[in-house]
């Protein structure tokens, strides 16, 4: 069956305790707008949105290793009865081998980026620029803390529309592979906050990471048009050290499409063509995703691990299909 409602307590339990967890991104699944599917008799939850005659899964099934394939065939099932495609988006690798084996056709779409913070410094040459960028945010008066839960809603909110504005006149706020304010996640999540003469002057929100490199995930930041240069790095750095305060190992900056991109990271059965595509959307399709911003930020911090990430069509890779994954995003 499927519960077409806000996922809230039943996502949280899947995505923080079966192996869907081993996803950086995993907390997205609570994101407002996503529905859920589950099944009689089989533990776990699958996190989809639909967009058109297309349902687009996000990450794997959240679900214990022995119904893993019992619920991917009950939700393949659900899309076949309802002549849906089926397409589903950030697999981590061992998620694209099993779909693979399942007969999906499986490519790597992009990849997710982190830092560990053992160790982790800004001293050096590579860090030079990125401390003069904080300096200077600083010197202008910027202050950095860590707001409560719900401290700074109304200005926040005017601030999201600042944001969005200076983006031009036709720009939308991404949604499902980005973090969001409020839904069901809110109180687990961290924000960060920077204003200048008590105005904020951005934020960064970061959600929770379980599994093996548990941690934090950035995962949504916005800063005024109108701000000083490096209020985000300056923000970001803040929230590192009281991270490391804390004893916190990672710090994820999320999945990124169409970069990361290697011929060895592909599993067997995968479309050269749709291989092909994605390279081409890297050079060009900047319009689409702001990938190579977002990889700028990311590469700023010396990310030192990288995941590759994946997309998998039930049946041939289709750009039909990859068009319904950027509709469900609000990119298109």
């Amino acid at each position: 069956m499927t519960i077409e409602s806000v996922p809230g307590a039943l996502t949280h339990h899947a995505i923080s305790t079966y192996t869907g967890s081993a996803n950086p991104s995993a907390f997205l699944a609570l994101n407002e707008g996503n529905s859920n599917f589950t099944a009689p008799g089989v533990e776990g939850v699958i996190v989809y949105r639909r967009s058109g005659r297309c349902l687009v899964q996000f990450g794997g099934p959240f679900a214990p290793a022995e119904d893993y394939s019992r619920l991917l065939a009950a939700f393949t099932g659900y899309a076949r009865r309802k002549r849906l495609r089926l397409v589903s988006v950030q697999l981590q690798h061992a998620d694209a081998v099993r779909y693979a084996a399942e007969g999906f056709t499986v490519n790597q779409i992009g990849a997710s980026y982190a830092v560990d913070l053992a160790g982790f410094s800004l001293r050096g040459s590579r860090f030079v620029r990125l401390r003069n960028k904080i300096s200077r945010a600083r010197r202008s008066g910027l202050v950095v803390r860590e707001a409560a839960a719900g401290e700074w809603d109304g200005a926040l909110r005017e601030l999201d529309a600042c944001w969005l504005a200076g983006k031009g006149k036709h720009a939308r706020p991404l949604e499902f592979l980005v973090g969001q304010h409020g839904g069901a996640g809110h109180r687990h999540r961290r924000l960060f906050v920077g204003t200048v003469d008590g105005r904020p002057a951005g934020y960064i929100s970061y959600s929770p990471v379980y599994g093996n490199r548990s941690g934090w995930l950035h995962d949504l930041s916005r800063r005024r048009p109108d701000g000083p240069p490096g209020v985000a790095e300056a923000i970001n750095s803040h929230a590192i050290e009281v991270f490391r305060g804390e004893g916190v190992r990672w710090l994820h900056f999320g999945f990124t499409p169409f970069t990361g991109l290697g011929r060895e990271y592909e599993v067997p059965g995968h479309s050269p063509a749709f291989r092909w595509l994605v390279g081409k959307l890297w050079e060009r399709g900047e319009a689409v995703y702001p990938a190579r911003s977002q990889l700028a930020y990311k590469e700023k911090w010396a990310p030192d691990t990288v995941f590759p990430e994946y997309i998998a069509f039930r049946g041939r890779a289709s750009l039909r299909s990859l068009t319904h994954v950027f509709r469900a995003a609000n990119a298109l």
